[in-house]
């Protein structure tokens, strides 16, 4: 009778278990991935996992192409603040073409665009920081050779097929109030605060977040419509940092 009851117990506990696990998405199948080569992409960093993961547009929503764990990065957890303190950035970033580097000497790179706006107003100081191959790491992202070809064709396709702007997320794990509540003692809890609502809004809309610069901290942002794409780099004037602010300025 225990075996049998056990069994039933088993049963019973499964749908909750596919529950919890279906929060995050599963890759798409090899075929669908390759239709996929093309459309805009979007590129989201978690440190403490380990993992990038590749995302493009199926339809009206962002789908998950492949994730990868990141070979090495350097630091911690935690922003990077200045010129050789070894930190792998964090926050919200946004690339074009001219951050492409298919002659690196760390294989292929794509450069994250620090310092961006946050960082500028932070005074955080530092450059060249990317993501590349070769497994080798003083503040960047490293990947596999392997893993960098992939990513960097998906991203190099986006941009051949028209999207102006790849947006990069980057998160100290994944910004789940649990996460945040482990971490609260942390120096960097308030900025990783800020990081929360952008992660929110994809989580929940599968879209990347418009995410804007204001008194020196990140907001969510409304497009401006008809504008073209925006960047992450404009900044508006309102006090709440968690609020929605004003209609986006493009930047150039």
């Amino acid at each position: 009778m225990s075996k049998v009851a056990l069994l039933f117990a088993m049963l019973f506990c499964m749908p909750m278990i596919t529950a919890c696990s279906a929060s995050e998405q599963a890759p798409e199948a090899p075929v669908v991935t390759q239709q996929l080569l093309g459309s805009p992409v979007y590129i989201q960093i978690f440190k403490e996992e380990r993992k990038l993961e590749l995302y493009a547009k199926m339809g009206n929503e962002f789908r998950l192409v492949n994730s990868f764990p990141i070979c090495n990065f350097s630091g911690g957890l935690g922003p990077k603040r200045r010129e050789g303190d070894f930190k792998s950035p964090e926050g919200f970033y946004s690339v074009d073409t001219r951050h492409l580097k298919p002659d690196s000497k760390y294989y292929r790179a794509i450069n994250i665009g620090f310092p961006n706006d946050y960082d500028k107003a932070q005074g955080y100081s530092g450059a060249y920081l990317m993501i590349h191959g070769e497994c080798k790491s003083i503040g960047c992202y490293a990947m596999t050779n392997t893993y960098m070809d992939e990513i960097y064709r998906y991203v190099e396709a986006a941009f051949a097929y028209g999207q102006s702007r790849v947006d990069i997320s980057i998160y100290p794990f994944r910004m789940t109030e649990q996460n945040l509540q482990r971490h609260r003692s942390s120096s960097y809890i308030n900025f990783w605060r800020q990081l929360k609502p952008g992660y929110d809004y994809f989580a929940k809309n599968h879209l990347p977040p418009m995410v804007a610069v204001t008194n020196g901290q990140y907001v969510l942002a409304q497009p401006v419509i008809g504008s073209g794409q925006p960047t992450q780099y404009a900044s508006t004037v309102d006090t709440n940092p968690f609020a929605q602010s004003k209609p986006l300025t493009i930047v150039k």
